[in-house]
């Protein structure tokens, strides 16, 4: 890490952006919200909301720091020339706040050398603001979270996300389909960042995804480690697109080992 960098104020900036997100996409939502474009498939939807709300995220940044380079789920890849890059996810759980569903969140990461050191989740419809900053811990709302106990997989709650692609859907739902007679239940609340602050929180005993992205990631996996998941991929692969897993380090170990006998390893989807 940079000794010219402050991962604290760095935070203060991160958490002042995504509040800002925050109450722009909850005040200014308009009542008959559409869709502005589709990406990667077509119920994987761009409302205007989010392109909006990365671009003011942007603003405030640039406005303090403006030789910092960018990668935003909406406006893609800015370089810069200070070795600090913002990870932004301006609305994860789009489809959730499309449909006015509560589960959506603000997601700013903050790296320096390539390293998340500080990361904010914003819920404003849940009333929570994660955050954390690398090798101090993590917090919501400034009360400390931390997971919970290592559980045999036979007692934990789980979490799951699905792509949007309908082959990748029907492969991922073959596996939970699979995975749930093994463990007490599973969970699909729609936000990657909200699942991953879950587990940081004590709310899940794990989470598991394949199809993520950096931007979905990069707030949610800081805050969880900080409050003591491990976080990580298949076989010692750091987390990433092939597969997130995030829980208790005994946990994440049933989780892991469970997943690889379902196949879910196989990169087919």
């Amino acid at each position: 890490m940079s000794d010219e960098v402050n991962p604290w104020e760095l935070l203060v900036l991160a958490e002042h952006a995504a509040l800002e997100a925050a109450r722009f996409i909850v005040e200014r939502r308009p009542a008959d919200l559409g869709v502005a474009e589709t990406k990667s498939s077509p119920t994987d939807v761009v409302t205007e909301m989010d392109t909006g709300a990365e671009q003011l995220i942007r603003k405030a940044v640039l406005e303090r720091r403006p030789d910092d380079a960018f990668l935003g789920e909406e406006g893609g890849a800015d370089s810069g020339a200070s070795g600090v890059r913002w990870v932004i996810d301006p609305i994860d759980g789009t489809v959730n706040y499309l449909y006015g569903l509560p589960a959506f969140a603000v997601s700013i990461g903050v790296e320096v050398g390539g390293t998340t050191v500080a990361g904010v989740v914003a819920a404003p419809r849940m009333g929570e603001v994660y955050t954390a900053v690398h090798g101090a811990g993590a917090w919501c709302n400034g009360a400390p979270v931390k997971v919970r106990p290592a559980t045999g997989l036979g007692d934990a709650l789980v979490a799951t996300g699905f792509g949007y692609r309908a082959e990748r859907r029907q492969r991922q739902g073959e596996i939970v389909r699979a995975l749930l007679p093994q463990v007490r239940d599973i969970r699909r609340g729609g936000s990657a960042a909200l699942d991953l602050c879950a587990v940081a929180a004590g709310r899940l005993d794990g989470y598991f995804e394949r199809g993520t992205h950096a931007w979905d990631c990069s707030a949610g996996g800081l805050i969880a480690t900080e409050a003591g998941a491990v976080v990580g991929g298949f076989h010692g692969a750091e987390a990433g697109e092939p597969m997130v897993i995030a829980a208790p380090r005994g946990t994440f170990t049933a989780l892991h080992d469970a997943l690889v006998a379902l196949g879910a390893d196989v990169p087919d989807y």
